[in-house]
C-alpha cells in the first residue's frame, strides 16, 4: 500500500454506526419478541396518518398481528385472526356479542394503508377498521379493504414487553 493511500485512509471518515430497529421500523426478515415468544416479522401494513403499523407476526404455523400505534405515548394490542363474516360496510354495529362477551365499538377510522410482505391485504389502499372493547379488556378489531372483511380478537400488550430481537 503506497503512503498516499495510508494517509488518504486515515483520514477518511468513518462510516457512520447503523441505527438500531426499532418497533417503529423493523420490517419483513426481522425477528421480535412479544410477551416471551419470539416471532419473525413477515409483513408490515402502515397507516401514516395515524401513525399506525400491524406487523404480521409468525411463530412456526401460528400467524398473529401486533398493531403498534404512536399517540401521547406508544400502545401495542396482540391480536389472532378470527373466522365470521359481516355482510356489508354500513352495517357494521355498534355492538358484537362473541362467545358470550359484549364488545363496544370504541373507535372508527379509515385512511391510506402501505403494504410489505405478507398481509392480510395483498396491496396498500383505502382501509376501513372499527376497533372494539369487551368489559373485561379484551380488544376485537374489524378491518375492510377491497370489499373484504377480517376480523380479529386480542389484548393489549405492555411496552415492556416487546421488544426487538434482530434487525436486518
Amino acid at each position: 500500500m503506497s503512503l498516499f493511500k495510508r494517509i488518504r485512509n486515515i483520514m477518511a471518515k468513518p462510516e457512520p454506526p447503523k441505527a438500531e430497529k426499532s418497533m417503529l421500523t423493523i420490517g419483513p426478515g426481522d425477528v421480535c419478541e412479544v410477551s416471551l415468544v419470539t416471532y419473525q416479522v413477515v409483513g408490515r401494513l402502515q397507516n401514516r396518518q395515524r401513525n399506525l403499523i400491524v406487523l404480521t407476526l409468525q411463530d412456526g404455523a401460528a400467524i398473529r398481528y401486533l398493531t403498534i400505534e404512536e399517540r401521547e405515548r406508544t400502545e401495542y394490542a396482540l391480536y389472532d385472526p378470527i373466522d365470521g363474516r359481516l355482510d356489508s360496510v354500513e352495517e357494521v354495529p355498534t355492538v358484537i356479542e362473541l362467545d358470550d362477551r359484549a364488545y363496544h365499538l370504541e373507535e372508527q377510522y379509515s385512511g391510506l394503508v402501505t403494504a410489505v410482505g405478507r398481509t392480510p391485504f395483498v396491496q396498500g389502499g383505502e382501509q376501513y377498521v372499527w376497533q372494539y372493547q369487551s368489559d373485561d379488556m379484551k380488544l376485537l378489531r374489524i378491518e375492510w379493504q377491497d370489499g373484504r372483511f377480517m376480523l380479529y380478537e386480542g389484548e393489549d400488550v405492555l411496552p415492556a414487553d416487546v421488544r426487538v430481537l434482530r434487525g436486518s
